[in-house]
């Protein structure tokens, strides 16, 4: 059966590409701020909420793959972070973050059809160490725009790994992607030959 990857995220792509699965990815056409707005979730609901809001999309146009969607949120003091909009607010999203330790709520859901067939969501946990103004704006510089990709305006996978103090939690969720767990759905529903 074909699977489809709902997500632009070329992070998530590299991930499922580097376990050996072989996919397409369809981009959906999901309104993310309509969805926060409209809800009273939790973060975990909301971030479950979004996943199923991109895999079932795709999952409609293309009822015979297995669709994989997810979705991502930020929380720190129970405050939710966006991608940022531009590099001034990511300096603002780094000072906030900074000497503090967040969570990333990273829901991953699957669909086939109409029906959805599995969900996982998962919550790592980052402590940023104390940066100064100097710090942000030299991460910023090396960077540059390429980081209002990423919710918490960091990559772990690069230069970003300097900014903290402790992790907790798997690397992959924390990438974005719940990998293990879903790889193991996949192999149980006979998706993937490993």
């Amino acid at each position: 059966m074909k699977l489809i990857l709902a997500s632009g995220s070329q992070t998530r792509q590299t991930m499922l590409r580097n376990a050996g699965l072989e996919f397409s990815v369809i981009v959906p056409d999901v309104d993310e701020a309509a969805i926060k707005a409209a809800s009273s979730a939790n973060t975990a609901e909301l971030a479950l909420e979004l996943a199923d809001a991109k895999a079932a999309e795709i999952a409609t146009l293309c009822p015979w793959a297995i669709v994989i969607g997810a979705d991502q949120i930020l929380l720190c003091e129970k405050r939710r972070f966006d991608k940022p909009k531009n590099l001034a607010q990511a300096a603002e999203h780094l000072q906030f973050l900074s000497g503090k330790t967040h969570g990333l709520v990273t829901a991953v859901t699957v669909h086939h059809g109409q029906k959805k067939l599995w969900h996982h969501i998962a919550t790592p946990n980052l402590s940023m160490r104390s940066l100064t103004d100097a710090d942000i704006e030299n991460y910023l510089a090396i960077t540059g725009t390429r980081i209002c990709s990423a919710v918490g305006a960091y990559q772990l996978e690069g230069p970003g790994v300097n900014l903290f103090s402790d992790i907790s939690g798997d690397f992959f969720t924390i990438l974005g992607l719940p990998l293990l767990p879903l790889l193991g759905f996949l192999r149980a529903h006979g998706a993937l030959a490993l």
